[in-house]
């Protein structure tokens, strides 16, 4: 039986504070049990100590659900989802994805709500939207707290740099979620288009676009950075601006560098060459650009030039860890857990990011990064994945499933050890339980 807590305290999120003591408490609190949660003199007295027939006792009602209808929160694990092919594919939600949602939230057979979050290459719109997309798909409350775009963590940078050429989605809409994140001077292609209509010669701006870019002289402008923080709309003029920058001067806008070496840094949000669209085959993403952008800035150089590339996104470790930042923060805020975990379940459809990022962090981290792949989106039946999953599943719903049992049977193996005295390896520890 899984670890199950109530108890709350409240803990830094992006500063890393070192992690509160752990308190002491009975191996089940109900949510409900928030008004009777132990006095800071209570919390340092020695655990409940349960007998084998206690611990037998208890599984057999969390599994007949007779605690009178409480839930319990899982304290020893979480899931983390990607969204576009796991949860929602078209705009649309997957069938199974709104069971899954269910069976987190307490309907399942062992009565407990899974903490979980979300983390998704996608972007574009501030978290915010992204949320309120993601609840009317799921029909449920998606909270900023457990969400992660693939821009999210370009926020931490927004210190770092004063001018940034911000690239992609909608309209304005990343200028404004750019702005939102603290950067002090955002421009967009549609700025520099908006000077000089001859840096892109083939691309015309709408009324629209006309209307809401800036204009502005850029004769003494820096750009101290690019950020490409959704897909191009049009990729042409994107790339033409992003090579005119790479080759100029420290970022002098209509200069050209000698060395080809003096261009500002430029970050995307994600490194994705396909991702899981409406359309039956898979569709070009973020990657594809900066493939593209990469072999014309070498042809260019001719093979010279040195531009400063960073990603963020899966499968980076970086976007993990913050990851689990956000997660011990939501732990904390929304179910009043404190203290380590043990197993973080993640669910993903596209080898190459998913499954490649979580075995990535599972081999830096203390934490057992557990990866799931499912069959709903990049990834097909019959294909070999490129980086190997713990487990292949049909949908979300199985992976939930799967995660779910696995801890259970598992936690109850340990349990009845300790109970019992014994020592040596256990259920926990058997390669059956991981396949």
């Amino acid at each position: 039986m899984a670890e199950l807590r109530s108890h709350r305290e409240s803990t830094s999120f992006f500063e890393g504070a070192p992690s509160l003591p752990e308190v002491a408490v009975d191996p089940v609190k109900t949510v409900n049990s928030a008004a009777t949660a132990p006095s800071p003199s209570q919390s340092m007295s020695k655990p409940h100590r349960c007998s084998f027939a206690d611990l037998q006792t208890i599984a057999s009602q969390i599994a007949k659900g007779s605690h009178g209808g409480d839930k319990h929160v899982a304290d020893s694990f979480v899931y983390a989802f990607d969204i576009d092919g796991v949860l929602v594919r078209g705009g649309k939600p997957i069938p199974e994805a709104i069971e899954a949602m269910r069976v987190l939230d307490g309907d399942n057979e062992y009565n407990i709500v899974v903490p979980h979050i979300f983390l998704t290459n996608g972007g574009g719109k501030t978290e915010e939207e992204r949320c309120r997309d993601l609840s009317r798909q799921l029909g449920r409350e998606i909270k900023t707290g457990q969400f992660i775009c693939g821009h999210t963590p370009m926020r931490e940078m927004a210190e770092r740099y004063k001018t940034v050429l911000v690239v992609g989605g909608e309209g304005e809409k990343c200028r404004h979620v750019a702005e939102g994140y603290g950067f002090k001077d955002v421009v967009t292609p549609g700025d520099i288009i908006k000077h000089n209509e001859a840096v892109a010669p083939f691309r015309k701006l709408t009324a629209e676009e006309y209307a809401n870019s800036r204009r502005r002289s850029f004769s003494r402008d820096v750009i101290d950075a690019i950020f490409v923080f959704a897909d191009s709309r049009d990729w042409a003029s994107d790339i033409q601006i992003m090579v005119d920058l790479a080759m100029s001067q420290g970022g002098r806008i209509g200069t050209l560098s000698t060395t080809f070496d003096e261009g500002p840094p430029i970050y995307f949000s994600h490194n994705d060459v396909v991702w899981s669209a409406a359309h039956e085959q898979v569709r070009l993403g973020m990657g594809a650009l900066r493939r593209m952008f990469e072999v014309i800035f070498s042809d260019l150089t001719g093979g010279k030039g040195k531009a400063r590339i960073h990603a963020f996104g899966k499968p980076q470790v970086s976007t993990f860890e913050f990851a689990s930042r956000l997660m011990s923060d939501w732990r904390t805020t929304e179910h009043g857990l404190v203290g380590s975990l043990k197993t973080v379940y993640f669910v993903g459809d596209t080898p190459e990011s998913d499954i490649r990022g979580t075995n990535a962090v599972n081999e830096a981290s203390d934490d057992d990064w557990y990866s799931i792949l499912v069959k709903t989106g990049v990834y097909q039946e019959g294909n070999t994945p490129t980086y190997e999953p713990r487990v292949t599943v049909d949908t979300v719903l199985d992976a939930v499933k799967h995660g779910i049992k696995r801890e259970m049977e598992r936690n109850e193996s340990g349990g009845r050890r300790k109970a019992l005295g014994l020592s040596g390896p256990s259920l926990e520890d058997s390669s059956a339980i991981d396949s």
